[in-house]
């Protein structure tokens, strides 16, 4: 299937949004942390089979890497800040931000495998 333009923003809208790939209405979480098994709006089932998301564990992991890493060198290089402070500060946010973006990741990864496998 070739993924279009208006494929790509129903994706990232959906995502973000935290709603159903089918029909971009139901919620696709319960409480910050438990998801939905099935869509309260059109029952789309979520996990397909066990281990479905283990792409959105790779995916928030990636996200992770590629905000810190490259941040890192870029303060290391061009600001005055101590070693151990911009160490500690990419330390932390590598502890918190897969917390804080752990719904998108698994959302993002249902809408696009939603919309590629259709």
């Amino acid at each position: 299937m070739k993924l279009t333009f208006e494929d790509l923003v129903r994706i990232l809208r959906c995502s973000f949004r935290l709603q159903c790939p089918q029909c971009s209405k139901g919620a696709l979480f319960q409480t910050y942390f438990k998801m939905f098994t099935h869509c309260p709006q059109c029952n789309l089932k979520f996990e397909r089979e066990s281990g479905y998301f283990i792409g959105a564990m790779y995916l928030n992991y990636g996200a992770t890497v590629l905000i810190a890493f490259p941040s890192y060198f870029l303060i290391e290089t061009f600001t005055p800040i101590p070693f151990f402070f911009n160490l500690s500060i990419w330390g932390l946010f590598s502890a918190i931000f897969p917390v804080l973006f752990y719904r998108y990741s698994k959302s993002i990864w249902l809408n696009f495998d939603y919309t590629l496998s259709a």
